[in-house]
């Protein structure tokens, strides 16, 4: 495959992992707003109109089921605009010819982690899909739970396979979106 062809599959991947990180964004920042929005009725309602509050019981399930979704959906996101949890000492001190044959080697134990758990995730969904478990107080099924991690932990191993074969460098070069600012916390 000559390099030209190899760039332009490079970019079209970029390109669409790009519109699933965006997608990832904005569907964990919706739930984090819906979540915002339940509780404060929830309070509401709980405050002024303390006798209809069991109407609302379905707002703390609903609300665990969003944050769930919002923390494995956001792994890949974090990962990508260099969020992770890391232990930067090797950058300091280690050699730069062994700082790459780590950081692949950590690249795949990621990646082959991530796949591991999302298979694992899927499994015991289908497995909890199968029972007819469903949720007390919102009658959904209790696999939708389980699909949240299948589906985070495969976001997270694309962007390490990305890393691996050298599409993308989360390491060095970061996607540093405008609502991340100038990175600083």
């Amino acid at each position: 495959m000559n390099s030209l062809r190899r760039d332009a599959i490079s970019r079209r991947i970029e390109r669409s992992v790009g519109w699933l990180s965006l997608a990832e964004r904005y569907f964990a920042g919706s739930l984090l707003i819906a979540m915002t929005a339940l509780y404060s009725i929830n309070i509401f309602v709980r405050t002024v109109f303390p006798t209809a509050a069991s109407t609302f019981a379905w707002i703390d399930e609903a609300a665990r089921y969003m944050m769930v979704w919002v923390v494995f959906i956001a792994a890949g996101v974090a990962l990508e605009v260099g969020r992770h949890v890391s232990v930067n000492i090797a950058h300091d001190h280690m050699p730069t010819r062994l700082l790459t044959p780590l950081f692949k080697l950590i690249d795949i134990t990621g990646f082959v982690l991530a796949i591991g758990v999302s298979w694992f995730s899927y499994n015991l969904a289908m497995f909890v899909a199968g029972t007819g478990q469903v949720s007390p107080t919102l009658g959904v099924s209790t696999a939708v739970l389980y699909f949240a991690p299948c589906i985070g932990f495969a976001s997270l191993a694309l962007r390490y396979l990305m890393q691996i074969v050298g599409i993308r460098d989360m390491r060095r070069d970061p996607q540093r979106p405008a609502w991340l600012g100038d990175g600083h916390i």
